[in-house]
């Protein structure tokens, strides 16, 4: 039965999302909301920006609507037609309502920055201050924290550190059509696997939103794009995959705790996190300000190379793919050996992206 309403949660947030991004679009051309072409960019003509909000709408109404039916049922009784192994999660549901509530609140303050940025371009350090308040409230408000045991201060540093590199991973992945959306969706697929495996409901339902509604977008965002999602989705995306990440303990509460588990988000993301670092970092070596756009990603490598826009993203995929299989066998991996099989496969991985990239830093 649980596996029937995962299955409805991403019926729903695919549907949702599909019947806004077309709605999206006719409303971006509408009201303005365009991306125009400019030399770091691919697209050659004026695209709409309002995917991200049908991604959100997807994601937050669902959410909205399963508290709402979880406090009214655990106030006025559970109804008998509801099947034993939904009805038993119900009263811990409407518990984690208040929090619940309140990562949404974070995720609509970075979408409302993010179409502000969109139609304004507010630069990137207002930006980065954003993620940097929304994260430390998050941590602070709510208690979402990882490595708990490293002690409060230091957990909550790392917390708001892992969080804002993850929200930055996935705006930076933003650079072309269907990359962000479709990494997300692989992304969301390994981290549902590695959380329904533990018995983490509440994780696992949103990220069955999550995965819903960017696979609702990613038809409408997949080259050649009809519509963008603009920082008002990148921003989104990265910071409820932050999120889950932070929340998961990847072990279940009656099995023996493998420190191997702690590694499944970094990798999972081992792809995004690779781009994002390597370019800051050239960015930096360079002289130039890291939060600025540019055309040094690994997919834009990719097409110098000569691949086409679809190859380039399919490659992507692919390598996102192999390191995120791997990922969901760490919560179950008891030896050394398999561990270090897995660790070596991401390893590995990583260094086919580096070669495909190329190493010519000025180019």
């Amino acid at each position: 039965m649980m596996i029937w309403a995962a299955v409805g949660a991403i019926i729903l947030a695919f549907a949702i999302s599909a019947f806004s991004t077309v709605m999206a679009m006719r409303v971006s051309h509408k009201t303005g909301m365009l991306d125009y072409p400019m030399p770091r960019k691919t697209h050659a003509k004026p695209m709409p920006l309002l995917g991200g909000s049908a991604i959100f709408v997807a994601f937050l109404a669902p959410s909205l609507f399963a508290f709402a039916l979880a406090s009214f049922w655990a106030k006025t009784g559970i109804p008998t037609w509801l099947p034993s192994e939904l009805a038993i999660h119900i009263q811990g549901a409407a518990s984690k309502v208040p929090m619940g509530l309140g990562l949404l609140a974070g995720a609509f303050v970075l979408h409302i920055v993010g179409l502000i940025d969109d139609r304004k371009h507010l630069g990137p350090w207002l930006k980065l201050i954003t993620q940097l308040i929304v994260c430390t409230a998050v941590v602070t408000l709510l208690d979402v924290r990882i490595l708990t045991a490293a002690g409060g201060v230091t957990s909550s540093i790392l917390t708001i550190i892992w969080m804002i590199v993850i929200i930055n991973a996935f705006n930076f992945l933003d650079n072309m059509d269907g990359l962000s959306a479709g990494v997300a969706a692989i992304c969301a697929a390994a981290l549902l696997g590695a959380s329904a495996g533990v018995g983490q409901v509440f994780v696992s339902a949103w990220l069955c939103l999550m995965l819903g509604a960017v696979l609702g977008f990613l038809p409408f965002n997949f080259p050649p794009a009809k519509i963008f999602m603009g920082d008002s989705g990148s921003l989104v995306i990265g910071y409820v995959m932050a999120v889950v990440t932070c929340l998961t303990t990847y072990v279940k509460p009656d099995e023996t705790f493998y420190l191997y588990g702690i590694f499944v988000p970094l990798v999972v993301m081992a792809v995004p996190l690779y781009d994002t670092l390597s370019v800051i970092y050239l960015r930096i070596r360079l002289r130039k300000n890291p939060m600025v756009g540019d055309r040094r990603h690994f997919s834009h490598r990719l097409l110098r190379r000569g691949m086409s826009l679809r190859s380039a993203v399919l490659t992507i995929y692919l390598c996102t793919a192999a390191t995120a299989i791997a990922a969901t066998l760490l919560a179950h991996v008891a030896d050394n050996v398999g561990a270090v099989l897995v660790f070596a496969q991401t390893i590995a991985v990583i260094c086919i992206v580096a070669i495909l990239e190329g190493s010519n830093i000025k180019s």
